[in-house]
């Protein structure tokens, strides 16, 4: 049987059982304290510090340099967080499961190995968040300043991920981002993110090939450390303050579609630190 790897990111020592409840392996992120029953990325090789700036990320580093090198070959690698979990099933969408799960029928929905489906793939990402489906008050009240400068901007049709990300993250940020990016990336990205009015969902993927992981890894992590240099981290609000992290979500989408062929697949909310799973 292929074997599956999932590492559940938490916050927090009180989510503990829940992942055990799970057979997942419990990851703690950031500087907060956590006992030994976890997988901590604030030793070693790690950004830990980062970890309200860069988001999983900060876990990737500390898997990238100090765990992916031991992983068996054809080992599928998950990830998946307290909240954000990979469905077992792939005949109803995140949005869906989101409104059925509950704490007696969790396990009837979660992950626990790997589906028929995924055998001619190497990679599956989360379902596809769309931009163009704004409601207009939103529109009018986070992108009012780039709506006068151009007011065609919010038509259907004219809605990317770059205006996306300018209204929500910063006009201008994703495009000085982009231009610190290797050049054999640069100008892909950059269409990626004016053709494209959908990316792949919550930073969470899973994968069978460790050289496939390495190389995204080996892509990201010098682009982001560039990008610190043009931001900082005197930031304020969420939206900016996790700027790194999407940044990186819209990156995952554009790299693994550019060199994989990946399998779009359901991930769910589930507040499992506010439930008792009943396992």
């Amino acid at each position: 049987m292929t074997k599956l790897k999932m590492y559940c990111m938490c916050l927090y020592n009180n989510h503990l059982n829940n992942v055990k409840k799970l057979n997942y392996l419990p990851v703690g992120l950031g500087t907060n304290k956590f006992n030994n029953e976890w997988i901590r990325d604030n030793i070693g090789d790690n950004i830990s510090s980062k970890n309200k700036y860069y988001g999983e990320y900060t876990f990737y580093y500390w898997f990238w340099k100090n765990v992916l090198p031991t992983i068996d070959d054809g080992t599928w690698i998950g990830f998946c967080g307290y909240r954000y979990h990979w469905s077992n099933q792939n005949n109803k969408k995140s949005d869906e499961i989101t409104k059925l799960v509950n704490n007696s029928n969790f396990q009837s929905f979660i992950l626990q190995k790997i589906p028929i489906e995924w055998n001619k793939y190497n990679v599956i990402l989360g379902e596809e968040f769309f931009v163009n489906k704004w409601k207009l008050m939103k529109i009018v009240k986070k992108g009012f300043r780039i709506l006068l400068k151009y007011p065609f901007a919010f038509k259907k049709n004219n809605q990317n991920i770059k205006l996306h990300f300018d209204v929500f993250h910063g006009e201008g940020n994703l495009d000085k981002a982009i231009d610190l990016l290797d050049i054999s990336e640069r100008e892909d990205f950059r269409n990626f993110t004016r053709k494209k009015s959908s990316f792949n969902r919550e930073n969470l993927f899973i994968c069978k090939s460790k050289e496939l992981v390495n190389s995204y890894f080996e892509s990201i992590f010098p682009w982001l450390e560039k990008c610190e240099k043009v931001f900082g981290f005197d930031l304020q609000g969420y939206s900016e303050t996790r700027i790194y992290a999407f940044l990186a979500e819209r990156y995952l989408s554009y790299w693994f579609n550019k060199y994989s062929k990946p399998l779009v697949w359901p991930i769910f909310f589930f507040d499992t630190n506010k439930n008792n799973l009943q396992l």
